[in-house]
């Protein structure tokens, strides 16, 4: 009776110790040490939240695999990851301005004397006269417009439509050839076009519009057939796109401090290794005017160990890569303060610490560094809102493994070109510090815990494993 006494109670020892490993190896928000309430609008049942940079800087991965979203019941739901991404370019057709027209009152073919043009400089035609021969014998058409000369050299835009305002030529159809150059010496041929009137039982068909191929020149030239007159034209119309692309939405960290290194030379320390695309500098404005050439420049210390820190301490410099150059200045404009306090990096590259560096030739930074601010583009977490709310955002748990799906996946028949509208979730002000001292704080209770939950199942097995061993001996003694 003893002896199943104590098979029983060894077996409940072990069970109990893997019931209680599940238990722990299970995510808990408790796990983490940073949570934040979602607010929920609109309808859903997939919200989208935009990840403040806050939480991109305090989360203990760069990647946010330690994000995670847990309902009221503390169960984690289903959610991706999303970067907002431009949007895409849009085409303007805009009509490119005023142009000068020029008749061309003589045949063009081999061998046939071109027009005398005198142009300015910048090569906008001043003057276009006809050279013609001193004797015109019966019946030549060299008194006759055969084509016309379009100067477009103030248009700066890839020419893509063609609209003229012309009359005679009677009924029918005008076929010209299109020539396109940039110094009227060289020649390209664009194609041809084809303008028409027609009228038929008090219907009136008019064709004006011809189609570029959307390049640029400075001068056309539109030529009709040797043996054909060129119609009236009294006006030309050149229209070409432009092609606008929003700019990538941005996620603004909050201002970091710095510190001053040397005299021209700041640094700041970031708590992640984010691949930025843009830096901003607090200029301060107790200094009137600021003209400073600087050259920002990075490095991503985690890829190197303290022990080949302390080694290669006096090649330090050799770990900064260079990100950006650039001018930061702080004038007076037109009675009104300009300034250019950004720059752009764009190699995307992760880094922990930025350096900047002024040129002594300028009028410098100060002796204390600006604050800065980074950048990153926004990225926006994409849940399922399986379960009941209240629901929270979770992070900072450095033994967390990434747990997003695809977007596809979490949304089934996910479509870019026709991208599913969701709810939108807002979370509660961030503040950076207190996050910082509160993950900290919880990372020791954490530990504690972890170690406190460690040694009892280990206590638990080792029970367990020396009942084990002494139902052994007694039954060995036994027999």
């Amino acid at each position: 009776m003893m002896r199943a006494l104590f098979v029983r109670l060894a077996c409940s020892l072990v069970v109990g110790a893997g019931l209680s490993t599940s238990v722990v190896g299970k995510e808990q928000s408790a796990d983490f040490g940073q949570r934040l309430p979602l607010t929920l609008q609109g309808d859903g049942p997939w919200w989208g939240v935009e990840i403040p940079m806050g939480v991109r800087m305090s989360a203990s991965h760069a990647d946010l695999r330690d994000l995670r979203v847990f309902d009221a019941a503390g169960e984690s739901v289903p959610f991706a990851l999303v970067t907002d991404a431009a949007a895409p370019a849009t085409s303007t057709l805009r009509d490119g301005g005023p142009v000068r027209l020029f008749p061309l009152r003589m045949p063009v073919s081999a061998g046939a004397a071109q027009p005398d043009i005198r142009i300015q400089q910048n090569g906008t035609i001043v003057e276009l006269r006809t050279a013609r021969p001193a004797t015109v014998a019966s019946g030549d058409q060299q008194g006759k417009v055969h084509g016309w000369l379009i100067d477009a050299s103030r248009i700066d835009l890839p020419l893509e439509r063609l609209q003229l305002d012309w009359s005679g030529g009677g009924e029918g159809f005008q076929s010209f050839s299109i020539e396109a150059s940039d110094d009227l010496q060289r020649w390209n041929h664009w194609g041809s076009g084809q303008i028409a009137h027609m009228s038929f039982e008090g219907e009136r068909l008019d064709v004006s519009e011809v189609k570029l191929p959307g390049q640029k020149a400075r001068y056309l030239r539109l030529l009709w057939p040797r043996d054909a007159a060129a119609v009236d034209v009294k006006s030309v119309r050149l229209l070409g796109s432009t092609r606008t692309r929003s700019p990538t939405p941005l996620s603004w960290s909050e201002p970091i401090a710095g510190r001053l290194e040397k005299e021209g030379e700041y640094r700041w320390q970031l708590p992640q290794s984010l691949p930025l695309q843009r830096v901003r500098f607090a200029l301060s404005e107790d200094v009137a005017y600021t003209v400073a050439p600087v050259e920002l420049s990075g490095r991503d210390v985690t890829k190197t160990t303290p022990t080949q820190a302390s080694r290669r301490r006096e090649r330090q410099d050799s770990y900064w890569r260079p990100l950006a150059r650039g001018v930061l200045y702080r004038l007076p404009v037109d009675g009104r303060t300009v300034q250019v306090d950004e720059l752009e990096i764009p190699s995307f590259e992760p880094v922990n610490e930025l350096r900047l560096r002024a040129d002594s030739r300028g009028a410098g930074l100060g002796d204390q560094a600006p604050r800065l601010s980074v950048a990153m583009p926004s990225s926006r977490l994409v849940f399922l809102a399986r379960g009941k709310a209240p629901y929270e955002l979770a992070f900072g748990n450095e033994k967390a493994r990434a747990a997003d799906l695809p977007l596809n996946v979490l949304i089934p028949g996910y479509n870019e070109d026709k991208p599913p509208v969701w709810g939108r979730a807002s979370l509660a002000p961030f503040n950076m510090a207190k996050a910082t001292a509160d993950a900290q704080s919880a990372a020791i209770k954490d530990a504690s815990a972890r170690d406190w939950k460690k040694y009892s199942l280990w206590a638990m097995l080792l029970l367990g494993v020396g009942m084990l061993v002494l139902m052994a001996g007694s039954l060995i003694r036994k027999k």
